[in-house]
């Protein structure tokens, strides 16, 4: 799925048949190994979660079925797919089975569930030190939160705002510390079922602009 954050088929982050997961978000590199404490990783989900939330409780009652910016997928399904992250990690990272999706047929609802359920996991040191599946194998899921997820939140906040007709800003620090991770891998992204052909963009843009246009978004 062009477009979309960075596919990976691991069974830990994605949308219907397809897992998905981004690269870092914040202060944490893609070299960083997880063996340091990362407490702020609770704090930066909370703060990208606010933003995504913002957008989803303020969609207007009939834009839930537009079209985003993430070909295939509606404003809906965006919010089904950062949902269904949150649930399934969460479910994990306490030793559960990984519950099936939801359709998000109460998108608000859905998100300030699975958002709690996080969030009550990060704050908890036995379940954010759980190991759980990840992009390049098991890893703490407070690594694997401020590794991917943050980002994963990051972009699709513009996407749903795109697709909604909202406020398109994102934060602009992540937004840097997203893009500087995600050059490293440029050649990788570009595969078939990745992301399709960056977009240019002014030498002088800002950090949003550079990471959307990078991962293909006509901003």
């Amino acid at each position: 799925m062009a477009g979309n954050v960075l596919a990976v088929r691991l069974g830990v982050l994605g949308r219907p048949g397809a897992d998905v997961a981004a690269v870092p978000c914040g202060s944490q590199s893609a070299a960083d190994t997880g063996g340091r404490a990362m407490s702020d990783v609770l704090d930066r989900y909370r703060m990208l979660a606010d933003d995504f939330g913002a957008r989803v409780n303020a969609v207007p009652e009939g834009a839930w079925d537009n079209r985003s910016p993430c070909t295939e997928w509606t404003a809906r399904d965006i919010v089904a797919h950062v949902t269904n992250n949150a649930r399934r990690v969460s479910a994990l990272a306490n030793g559960e089975e990984p519950p099936p999706p939801v359709a998000a047929h109460d998108p608000v609802a859905a998100w300030a569930e699975s958002r709690a359920r996080m969030e009550a996991v990060l704050a908890d040191p036995d379940t954010s030190s759980a190991n759980v599946p990840g992009p390049m194998g098991p890893m703490p899921v407070e690594t694997l939160v401020g590794r991917f997820m943050c980002t994963d939140i990051l972009v699709h906040t513009w996407d749903l705002a795109r697709a909604t007709g909202l406020d398109e800003t994102i934060n602009a620090e992540a937004a840097e510390a997203a893009y500087q991770g995600l050059r490293p891998m440029d050649a990788m992204i570009r595969r078939p079922g990745f992301f399709g052909p960056k977009v240019d963009c002014p030498d002088d843009a800002d950090a949003q602009t550079r990471l959307l246009s990078f991962l293909g978004r006509q901003v």
